[in-house]
């Protein structure tokens, strides 16, 4: 049984998740300095460049 893809199958939704995982990504970089802030920005991080892998994988 495969795993379940964590992204959707339409390219609008997808640049709709990819950034808003962008902005939160931002947002932990802002306070980077914080250690809250860089959980927030390696999290936000991993998942903006997992969901972008899936995005460039999108025919439509």
């Amino acid at each position: 049984m495969p795993l379940p893809r964590l992204f959707v199958d339409n390219r609008r939704d997808g640049s709709r998740l990819l950034s808003s995982a962008l902005v939160i990504t931002g947002i932990g970089l802002v306070r980077i300095d914080h250690p809250l802030g860089q959980v927030v920005a390696v999290i936000g991080g991993s998942i903006s460049a997992y969901w972008w892998l899936c995005y460039r994988q999108l025919q439509r």
